[in-house]
């Protein structure tokens, strides 16, 4: 039998099914795992005691996602690249809308969500997150020739960052600056920032961080919790002990689907920040472990299908796909460290899975333009119009 490249490509799937089964089992079983972890907290705060209150409004939150993705994948992604000026302006004007006080919502001290009435509180860094790869791709690809010139590749828009950075620790929002100072770099440095001022800003962002750290309480208190939380067990380091408490609690296989003792009001944001410790108390070290493969599959599936559209010379494409990527990994590896011991706490979700409104509706606009360009790739390849 002859090698047939022509038949090959006529026979590639026009979607990739594999991502939007593994996408599916992350929100689906972010569904189950919010309202195990939430029932008890729902039924004696929430409004006439309803033990599904976090339940329905997350999938609320999910069916609006989907709606909002679904109209996503239907806009090619190089108007996205010509937007992408007007969104990131959108976006920051949400961010200093937010700090306003008759505008922003306060909540334990941080200012960082504005309310909407029935459909809950938007959180703008979290769309910012998602407007910060199109715009930093958007730049890296108009900048190309100038990556290895600091004065025209890469001040521009790093002082572009440091303004949103500093709007985002005026919040505070620390773990929203940690990640989307995460994406902008990993964008231009995929698109051809010189290596050695890669290393040098590395190097000056990790200074950076220690100083924000050392002259800021709060965050030097978390610390301290974090590096012996047993010092503190009812103080600092009271969340990791009890996120602890629950991985141990769950060994190998777990103590069963909705009996976590530690959701019973001692882990606090057991259904947001630390639902993992409730995944990993009901479901063991191996329910742990396949939320894991997930992510994994799922970041190595956005980084290929940038390689695939870099190889097609569409870079705005591929730097897209290549950010969601980084996203999905950074954002997924800092709430499991803070989970376990690994990092310091961090007002982080788990993407796809935690409750909160806003960040599952970016979580899933972002996984439409990542379907939209591995489309536009299988069409390119199969030798159809997109």
């Amino acid at each position: 039998m002859f090698y047939n490249p022509a038949a090959r490509r006529s026979a590639l799937p026009g979607f990739d099914w594999a991502m939007f089964w593994v996408a599916v089992a992350l929100l689906g079983t972010g569904l189950v795992m919010v309202y195990s972890a939430s029932i008890v907290v729902a039924e004696a705060k929430s409004a006439n005691h309803q033990p599904a209150y976090y339940l329905v409004r997350h999938l609320m939150y999910l069916v609006l996602g989907a709606g909002a993705a679904y109209g996503l994948f239907q806009v090619p992604s190089s108007l996205w690249q010509k937007a992408a000026p007007y969104l990131f302006m959108g976006g920051t004007l949400l961010l200093i809308m937010v700090l306003l006080p008759f505008i922003g919502k306060e909540v334990n001290g941080s200012r960082r969500w504005i309310a909407l009435g029935p459909l809950g509180n938007m959180q703008p860094s979290e769309l910012m997150k998602w407007v910060t790869i199109i715009y930093a791709a958007d730049y890296t690809v108009r900048k190309a020739a100038f990556m290895d010139d600091i004065g025209k590749g890469f001040l521009p828009m790093f002082l572009v960052m440091l303004g949103i950075g500093g709007l985002l620790l005026m919040e505070p929002d620390f773990g929203a600056f940690v990640v989307i100072i995460a994406i902008a770099l990993g964008i231009l440095f995929l698109g051809g920032l010189n290596w050695r001022l890669f290393v040098g800003l590395i190097a000056l962002l990790a200074v950076g961080f220690v100083l924000m750290i050392w002259l800021s309480p709060y965050r030097l208190q978390r610390v301290v919790g974090f590096l012996d939380p047993w010092a503190d067990p009812y103080g600092k380091g009271y969340q990791l002990s009890h996120s602890l408490i629950a991985f141990g609690r769950g060994e190998w296989f777990g103590v069963g689907l909705g009996d976590s003792v530690e959701k019973l009001f001692y882990l606090p944001e057991a259904y947001t920040d630390f639902l993992l410790a409730v995944i990993g108390e009901e479901l063991g070290f191996v329910g742990v472990a396949v939320v894991i493969g997930l992510f994994a599959w799922l970041t190595w599936r956005a980084l290929t299908i940038g390689w695939q559209a870099a190889l097609m010379g569409r870079n705005f494409q591929a730097l897209v796909a290549q950010g969601i990527g980084i996203w999905i990994g950074v954002q997924s590896f800092i709430n499991m460290g803070v989970n376990v011991g690994l990092m310091p706490t961090k007002g982080l979700t788990l993407p796809f899975m935690s409750y909160g409104g806003s960040g599952i509706v970016a979580n899933c606009i972002a996984l439409a333009l990542l379907f939209r360009i591995d489309y536009e790739n299988r069409c390119l390849m199969r030798g159809k119009r997109q």
